[in-house]
Formats: C-alpha cells, structure tokens, sequence
C-alpha cells in the first residue's frame, strides 16, 4: 500500500504567499473597478459621451412685441449657426475651405484658418467649432454650393427682427447675439420675452459625423411670452417724423417727445432723435449707440423751467391761495428774504390777472402764488404731482428728477422753484402731472405694456387704467384747461394751434448747467412745450424737448410749440377728432423766401403775423419759412424764417407734395389703395366704414405733404343692414 505523502513546509509557504497574492490582487481590482465605476465613473462616462454624442441647444422662440392694434413691432425668426466639423475636412483641403467659407461668411481668414487648424500646442483638432451665428438662409445656400461636405454644417438658430428698423428704437430696444434684451422693453422684460432653450443629444461617430442609427435624447424648447404695447406705430411715425425734422433744422443735440392718453396714461408714442435702425445697432461705437438708446423723455432730468408755471397755478388755485380775481404786480425784480429774484422780464410786466400772469410766464407772479400757498402745503402739491419719485412707466434706467428736501428749504428757495428753478425733472414726470392737471384732477399711472400673454392665449400680466390719487379738483382742473386755452391763443404758447381746434398748453426754456454746477452759455438751453387737444374733451396730450436748439433764447420756447402744433395737426385727423363748431381765424402767410431776414419780418408783422429769425441776422437771406407761405395759418402766429446762416439739408427733411385724389363714391379699399401709393394715409370711423366714402377732410386736388391723414366718413347704416365685421390696416405715413 502506497503510503501518502504532505507538502513541504516550503511548497505550503508559497501556496499562502501565492493566495495573500491572489487576495491582495483582487482586493486592488475591487478598489480600482470601486474607483473607476463609483468615484470617477460620472466623471469618465461625461468624456465618453463626449467623445461619442453632440449635444445642441435648441433656441426657445422669442416672444412677439406688437403695438395697440397687432402690428408686429418685434418677432424672432429662424436663422442658422453655421459651424466647422475639423475633423472632417482633409489637411490638403483647409486653405480651400478657409478661403471660401471666411468670403461667403464675411469672416476674417485667418479666423477661419485658426478654428479648422490642429491647436498649434497639443496639435490636436477640435471635434467641432462655431464660426458664425444668426446666418441668413441665403448665405446656407451659397454654402451648400460649395459641396464642402461633413466639413461645414449648420444648425438652427434665433435671429430678432425689427420690421420697422427705426421706429421705436428707444422704446423697443434690441438684443444680443444669444437674443437677451439689451435695451427697452427687450430688457426691461426679457424674462418674460426670452423663454427656455431646449437640447439636443445625438450619437457621432469618430470624426463627429451623426450616426444614421444614433439615438437621440431631446428636450423642446419653451417659447416665450407675447407682448402688447400701449403705442400706436401710426402715432409713433408721426411723432418721430417732426423730432427729425426739427432736429435737423434747428441743429439740436437731441429732440425728444411723447404722446400721451390723459384719461387713462397710456404711452402712445415717445421716442428720441438721433435714433438708428434695430436690425442694425452701431454696436462698433458702445458711447454713441448707448447714448441713442436712451430713452430721454424718461431717463434724463432737466431743469423744469416755465413749465412749472402750470403746477404752481393749479397749486395756487386748487389750495385757494389765488383765485381768478387775484392780481399781481410784476416790476421785474423783487427781494424775498433778502435774495434778490428777476422776472424773465427785466423790465417788468406790471399789474396783472392771474389768467395774463400765466400767459406772461411771470415769474415774479408764479414766486407770490408758491408762497401765499406756503411751504409744506405747497410741498404737497409736488409730491402728490409726482415729483422726486419714479412714475414706474415699464421703461427702463427711469430718473427721478431732483427736488430740494422740504425741511432745507427757504423762502427764497421757494420762490425760485415756483416758476422751475432749482427743481428738476423727467419730461414722462412732467407729462403725467400735466395729465393731472387737465383731466379732472387725478394722477394716473402711466404704462407701456397693455398685455403679455403666452401661445396659448393665457393672460400673464394685464395692465389697466389706475388711478394713483386725486391731486386737485374738478372744478380746478375745468380753470386749468381754460386757462391754458388762453395761453395758447394770446400768451407763450401762441404758436402751438391747430387749425379749428381748440387747444391748451404752454412753452418753456430752462438753463442748462456746467459739470462744475455754473450756469450755461444761453445758447446751451432746453425749449420744451407740452399741449392738449381738445380743451373740453381732452384725449392727446403731447410733450415735446429740444434739447439745446441753435436759435436765439428767448425764440427757443416757440420753436418747441410750432413742432408740436404739427405733430397735434397730424393727429387729430388721424383719430378722428372733430374739428370745433367754430373755426379759428385764419389769415394767408405771405411767402417771404428769398426777402432778407429783415424785409421779411417786415412784411409779416403787416399782415399781422409775429416772426422769429434763425439765426437772428437781419442781413440774411430767408431760405425757409414755418408755416409755408401761401398757407393758412391762425391770425397773429408766429412765422419762423430760416436763413441763408442756417445748416439743414433740404432734400432729407421735404418731399415734393403730391395731389389728394377724390375718393367719394369709392369703397374703403380702394380708397385705401389710392392713398396709399401717394404716400398719405386713410382715417375714418371703424364702427362706421362699409359703403362708398361720401365726404373726405381734404378737397380733391389740394397738394399735402407725404404723411398727411385724410379723414373720410361713410353713410350711416341703416338698421337692416348689418355692418361690415372687416377691418383694414391702417398704412404708416411716409417720412
């Protein structure tokens, strides 16, 4: 019998040490696979998707802005991203490729070169690069022609569009190249606007080609909300039409403006110019293109100047610290607590009623009024107006103006302030109050954004009418409006009527100052004008500031209200307002281009007419005048001439007039369509529009501007006719 044997001690030795082995390696294999699967396994399985999928982001559609009555001011549109698959395109084809696609791009070669280029220290090619972003569907076609392959592709992108490009620049504002808002609305609301981007996930292969079978993981984008301004784009074309106009004429740093519903603060129109096309921002030059994106009328401050007047009487009144009985005596200086305070008027305007101490401007009177009201009631009064605090309006970078703390002030401070000195303000301030003032006695708030909705109909945001509080009375409010009639017929704001319409307002130039707090040359001024119309019913209020006009002083108030009396001209009609019962009296301007300066005023102060001369040089020759002569205009107006001194470019600022066609008998359409292609616009009453046209505001044959409204009326319905449900768009005036 064989007898068994057992290891040696030796053999045994090895066959632990060979099993702590074995256990100790698999003890590391565990913590490696521990290691890579747990602790790095997020971190490895990311690069591997890297390497194996291409994520996109999918661009949420921006929401629409579209003014009062849908035209489309904002949408966003598909265009493409074009980009560079390097590893795709052969190292012999690069300069090819670099060479075209930098041309049909417009990109800088070498860019081009650099991002298809292996990376000049790792030597390695990126798996894919952007090179431009927003490309029209145009350029994707020429480059489709260059047959280059896996090598260039696209993918869809988001690109904004402003189909009016200048209208509404401040107001609007525009985006950036990832379509965030930068400036306006499209900033100040972008969250609502922007939406949610989705994305994309698919499988590539090593050169980052798709794979045909790859999966794909995909989140849908969110869309953005809707937008519905409070402005009318007609309103707004009209506005900026004569800010242009007369910020060419009068070579002024800026001209600024706005429209306004006084019963329910909505923002009809309000720009600024110099302006510039949306679709097309100067974004080379930052400090100009910030500073023509400035929506002035509610970010810059001035000094409030004679316009104040208007608070201080309404504040006299309403307080009982003056009445229309009241009288003031004006010998052009007074001391007041030992300051000395000079009327405009050095000389000056003796005694006078309440109604001719607002018609002059007097300063010395608004000074007695703010003081017989006192301090803190008067104080009040500001407050309750709306000074020293945001109107919250919607746009953005809104001021507050400035007003001097109650508990600091003088009695001397308060005489000043009382006709806008040491007061600054906004002119959306200063507008809103004026509203206060004229539409029965409340302050509204005013707004910009009527709506916001989302695709599917859903009400966000609803802005409505909101009364912010009673300020003055009705019955002050009706001695306000009449008052401010008178001015515009006999006192500063002479120059700011309508044609048979009756119309309240009032003009004024405030100082500018130096950054060192000194007064300006008076050269360096702001001319502002803010009216109504009508005077019994009112329904637009309009605001107008030239900033530092060309022209001399004391002419810069009337060179406000004469613009603005064109804008109010312009839309009366187009709102259909009815002219008064009574028609204003009229006289022919006789046609003084080409007299001399001098002979010119000459011949207008005889046919009763008052004249301003730009510049003020008797010698020069008139090259221009406002009204035109041969026109009608309210008797005893004021005419303002340009010379032969004064720079403006006549081919940019006039077109040649054309001849209104008769549109009685015809239906809405055509009628719609004959004015159309003469560059005037087509009025009329929308619950009152079917049939044929049986009366028009202005006679065949009459040659108007480009832009000008003709109001037209329709046969009333009779009650077994149903009325037409269709509505036409309204075209946008020309200029």
């Amino acid at each position: 019998m064989a007898k068994t044997t057992t290891p040696a001690p030796k053999i045994k030795q090895k066959l632990v040490l060979l099993m702590v082995f074995a256990g100790l390696l698999m003890l590391l294999l565990a913590l490696r696979l521990t290691q890579v699967m747990i602790i790095q396994g997020p971190e490895l399985k990311a690069k591997a998707e890297v390497q194996w999928t291409r994520r996109q982001n999918l661009a949420a559609q921006r929401g629409k802005i579209v003014d009062r009555n849908g035209m489309v001011l904002a949408q966003s549109g598909t265009a493409y991203r074009v980009l560079a698959n390097p590893p795709s395109i052969a190292a012999d084809d690069r300069v090819r490729v670099a060479t075209e696609v930098s041309e049909v791009l417009g990109l800088n070669y070498d860019y081009v070169m650099e991002r298809i280029s292996p990376d000049p220290e790792t030597g390695k090619l990126r798996l894919q690069v952007q090179l431009k972003r927003q490309v029209e569907s145009s350029v994707i076609d020429q480059l489709e022609a260059l047959q280059l392959g896996n090598g260039i592709t696209y993918t869809t992108d988001m690109k904004r569009y402003y189909p009016f490009g200048q209208l509404f620049t401040q107001l609007i504002g525009f985006t950036g190249i990832e379509t965030e808002g930068q400036t306006g609305l499209e900033a100040e609301y972008n969250t609502y606007l922007a939406g949610t981007a989705g994305r994309l996930v698919i499988e590539v292969d090593r050169k980052n080609n798709p794979l045909s079978y790859g999966e794909q993981d995909r989140l849908e984008p969110v869309d953005g909300y809707n937008m519905t301004v409070t402005a009318d784009s007609v309103t707004q074309s009209y506005l900026e039409k004569y800010l242009e106009q007369c910020y060419e004429l009068n070579r002024a740093t800026s001209v600024s403006g706005l429209i306004m519903n006084p019963k329910t603060g909505e923002v009809l129109a309000i720009g600024t110019y110099p302006s510039f096309d949306l679709n097309n921002p100067p974004r080379d030059t930052v400090t100009e293109l910030m500073s023509m994106s400035r929506a002035r009328a509610v970010t810059d401050t001035y000094e409030a100047g004679s316009l104040f007047d208007v608070i201080t009487t309404a504040a006299a009144l309403d307080s009982g610290a003056t009445t229309q009985a009241s009288v003031y005596k004006c010998e052009g200086s007074k001391i007041f607590r030992l300051e000395k305070v000079t009327c405009w008027n050095t000389k000056g305007h003796g005694t006078e009623t309440l109604a001719e101490a607002l018609e002059n401007s007097c300063n010395l009177a608004m000074s007695d009024m703010a003081i017989a009201t006192g301090i803190d009631e008067f104080y009040d009064y500001i407050y309750a107006f709306g000074f020293n605090e945001k109107t919250n309006v919607g746009i953005p970078s809104e001021d507050t103006g400035e007003v001097i703390h109650r508990k600091y002030i003088r009695e001397s401070d308060l005489s000043k302030i009382a006709f806008g000195e040491n007061i600054t303000t906004t002119a959306i301030q200063m507008a809103n109050a004026f509203c206060a003032v004229i539409n029965g006695g409340t302050l509204m708030q005013p707004y910009v954004v009527d709506s916001i909705t989302a695709t599917d109909g859903t009400v966000i945001l609803q802005n409505e009418p909101t009364i912010l509080r009673r300020v003055i009375s009705e019955s002050t409010s009706a001695t306000m409006r009449q008052l401010l009639q008178d001015v515009a017929e006999n006192g500063n704001a002479s120059n700011s009527q309508v044609l048979n319409y009756k119309v309240g307002g009032f003009s004024g130039v405030s100082r500018k100052f130096e950054e060192d707090g000194t007064t300006a040359s008076r050269m360096r001024v702001v001319a502002s004008y803010i009216g109504f119309v009508p005077v019994d019913d009112p329904q637009l209020v309009c605001m107008l500031i030239i900033d530092e006009p060309q022209v001399p002083y004391m002419e810069a108030s009337s060179i406000a209200g004469y613009w603005a009396s064109k804008i109010m001209t312009d839309l009366v009609q187009y709102y259909g307002i009815l002219p008064e019962t009574t028609p204003t009296k009229t006289s022919t301007v006789p046609d003084v281009t080409g007299m001399t300066a001098r002979d010119a005023v000459y011949t207008l102060k005889q046919e009763g007419f008052q004249a301003y001369t730009v510049p003020s040089e008797d010698a020069a020759q008139v090259v221009y005048q406002y009204p035109a002569g041969k026109t009608e205009a309210a008797s005893g107006s004021i005419v303002i001439l340009y010379t032969s001194m004064t720079t403006f470019n006549d081919d940019q600022l006039y077109k040649e007039q054309v001849e209104v066609p008769n549109l009685l008998e015809r239906r809405r359409q055509d009628a719609f369509d004959a004015l159309t292609k003469l560059g005037l616009v087509l009025s009329f009453d929308k619950t009152q529009c079917t049939g044929q046209i049986d009366s028009q505001s202005i006679e065949p044959g009459t040659k108007v501007d480009p832009g000008t409204v003709i109001y037209v009326t329709f046969p009333k319905p009779s009650p077994s006719v149903s009325p037409d449900a269709s509505t036409s768009p309204t075209p946008l005036p020309e200029g």
